[in-house]
């Protein structure tokens, strides 16, 4: 679900298919930037990124004429919608209908308040398509002025060389969208990424996170098979909403106390992390109470309401 960051931006993950018709979808964190008024997306959550890290795309409000479902447009695309700017169409995945409906809800306002009145016509000096269109690096752009508005038209594709074979290595390395790592015969609980601090650099890695009725384990990705790390219930003294996010600077922090360290786990979004708060404490309440029973596991998993991320 989109939230309201330290900065009072609208944020929250979305999938968009950044090379128009192309059906392929992208996970990307958006930030809905009203001052400035910009839609920027991100390779992740900025705070995950090195320092200074630029988006990899944005878009001027002022340009968006109209956000709407597009769900019968793209009957493939579960939860989509559309964001029309001038002669482009970006279409984009929610992550159910609740968050498609408030990503349209939150866009449309945003874009009433930046739309130019009536009469107030665009000048020839107008942005790079960097600025305009959020175009992605390796792709050249052209700027029209078509009866007073815009245009941004791809010229040029920059050729496949190093930075092609690097574009294809970045994108075998996305963020899978449902799971891929044959769990499906596992019986789990939770699944899904979140960023988590290490113990002794002390920075923040995006891994992905399995919780079953024995342990909370964590992968490099939703590919590996060998965990880095199996965390058993029994060792777990609490979960909770992190007490320190204000002094780490970290939105929808939570900590997990074991026997031998504190665990700080980053969720996506305040519901995700709320999720695994309650996921993993009821999956500890399960295993410790008298009788651990199926029914007891299937409680777990309904208190987690386990969001797993689509292709």
């Amino acid at each position: 679900m989109p939230y309201v960051d330290r900065q009072n931006r609208i944020c929250g993950f979305l999938d968009i298919e950044e090379n128009e018709n192309s059906g392929r979808f992208l996970r990307r964190y958006f930030i809905l930037d009203t001052e400035q008024g910009n839609l920027l997306w991100f390779m992740d959550n900025p705070q995950n990124l090195p320092k200074g890290a630029d988006s990899v795309g944005f878009l001027k409000l002022t340009y968006i004429s109209k956000v709407s479902d597009a769900t019968k447009l793209r009957p493939k695309a579960e939860f989509c919608f559309v964001i029309n700017a001038g002669m482009r169409k970006f279409y984009l995945q929610a992550n159910d209908q609740q968050d498609l409906v408030e990503w349209i809800n939150v866009l449309n306002n945003a874009t009433k308040i930046t739309v130019p009145k009536c009469g107030e016509g665009q000048t020839a000096d107008v942005e790079t398509p960097q600025e305009a269109l959020g175009a992605m690096k390796q792709v050249s752009y052209k700027t029209e002025i078509v009866a007073g508005v815009p245009i941004i038209t791809a010229t040029q594709e920059q050729s496949e060389g190093q930075n092609g074979s690097e574009r294809g290595r970045r994108a075998q390395n996305q963020l899978p969208y449902f799971l891929s790592r044959g769990v499906q015969d596992q019986a789990f609980i939770k699944a899904g990424y979140c960023v988590k601090q290490g113990a002794v650099m002390r920075n923040w890695k995006r891994r992905y996170f399995i919780l079953d009725e024995n342990a909370l384990s964590y992968y490099k990705s939703d590919l590996d098979r060998e965990a880095l790390r199996v965390i058993p219930l029994k060792e777990i003294q609490k979960v909770q909403e992190c007490k320190q996010s204000e002094l780490m600077m970290r939105d929808n922090l939570f900590e997990m106390v074991t026997n031998s360290r504190t665990f700080y786990i980053q969720a996506d979004s305040p519901e995700d992390m709320h999720g695994w708060i309650k996921a993993i404490s009821g999956a500890i309440v399960a295993q410790r109470g008298p009788g651990r029973s199926a029914s007891s596991i299937r409680q777990a998993r309904r208190l987690s309401s386990p969001c797993i991320q689509r292709g």
